[in-house]
């Protein structure tokens, strides 16, 4: 994760620092954003589908919140519409709820939420453009392995769902004179889930639950047009 953290940030140097060699205009074709941004997923479980466990009455689960580099490229078709796509990864752990408070169930699951939106831009003047967005997501999941309560269990590996779902956002860029250089503020919120799959060391599935994910990204960073 942090390998790619760095080649990602790296890229977004390169970009920003060769910018003299490229037109910057508040009018360009192309805009690059360098974010950090709030990771906030959900977690809960929503239905459990198998439990061969024996899970107390009224389990529930909570994802953990992380901080993130975010790179994202923008294209305007229009002065006023344009496509946005995102570079981010983010770790996360699922800890238990309710009976379970305190329960380690998933460890370091690195979340890739690609996702694609078209957006529509209100020129307010003095180079201040609000917009909003909507557009598909796809969640990916890596690395994610059981946490020492669900390992306690006997659940020996855990696979998180990859799945497809919906984004709307809302944000403001804000130019910081004409050639290309601005501000931005960002808050997408996600409507995609996943289902949780555990089975032991000689492939028993012991446990499979499905949770809401429904992640809000808030992000805020530099831009430069051209």
């Amino acid at each position: 994760m942090n390998t790619l953290h760095a080649a990602v940030m790296g890229v977004a140097l390169a970009i920003t620092g060769a910018a003299p060699a490229y037109a910057g205009s508040t009018d360009g074709q192309w805009q690059i954003k360098v974010l950090g941004s709030g990771v906030l997923p959900d977690g809960k479980i929503s239905r459990v589908d198998k439990d061969l466990i024996g899970l107390p009455a009224g389990s529930q689960t909570k994802a953990t919140n992380n901080l993130a580099p975010t790179l994202a490229v923008e294209y305007f078709f229009t002065p006023n519409i344009s496509a946005e796509t995102i570079c981010c990864t983010s770790a996360h752990n699922v800890s238990g709820d309710g009976p379970l408070a305190g329960a380690a169930i998933v460890d370091h699951a690195i979340l890739i939420p690609a996702t694609l939106t078209v957006k529509y831009h209100l020129p307010l003047g003095q180079g201040i453009k609000p917009y909003i967005g909507a557009g598909p997501a796809l969640y990916l999941w890596l690395g994610e392995r059981p946490g020492a309560a669900a390992a306690a269990l006997g659940a020996a590996h855990v696979r998180l769902s990859n799945e497809v779902g919906v984004a709307v956002q809302g944000g403001v860029d804000i130019a910081l004179g004409k050639k290309g250089y601005g501000l931005s503020l960002d808050a997408k919120k996600y409507w995609v889930n996943t289902t949780a799959h555990f089975t032991t060391a000689g492939g028993v599935e012991a446990l499979t639950t499905r949770h809401k994910i429904n992640a809000w990204i808030l992000s805020a960073g530099v831009t430069y047009r051209f």
